[in-house]
């Protein structure tokens, strides 16, 4: 299943709202397996991101599904990356 790396900036909605940021991960956790992924870690970071975000999702439409909903509440702004795996990047290597 592909996987989606996003790095993201609280706003300051987001800011204002960090006493509930476990109940927002844990929402945006319901969501993705919802539409049929599943949330692989989420990490505050230090540095340009204040959160990285990595789930799978069975593909990029579902994925954007489910970045929509999470941004919906205005909390950040995110910049998501198809990420690929070793096995997959080999794969493709072979392929050249």
């Amino acid at each position: 299943m592909p996987h989606y790396i996003s790095l993201m900036r609280w706003t300051s909605q987001g800011l204002a709202g960090l006493p509930g940021w476990r109940e927002r991960v844990e929402e945006g956790e319901r969501t993705i397996s919802e539409a049929g992924g599943q949330l692989v870690g989420v990490y505050v970071t230090l540095g340009r991101y204040d959160v990285v975000e990595i789930f799978e999702a069975p593909d990029d439409e579902i994925a954007v599904e489910i970045l929509m909903k999470l941004q919906r509440y205005g909390a950040e702004h995110t910049e998501t990356l198809r990420g690929f795996t070793r096995e997959e990047a080999e794969e493709i290597v072979k392929r050249l």
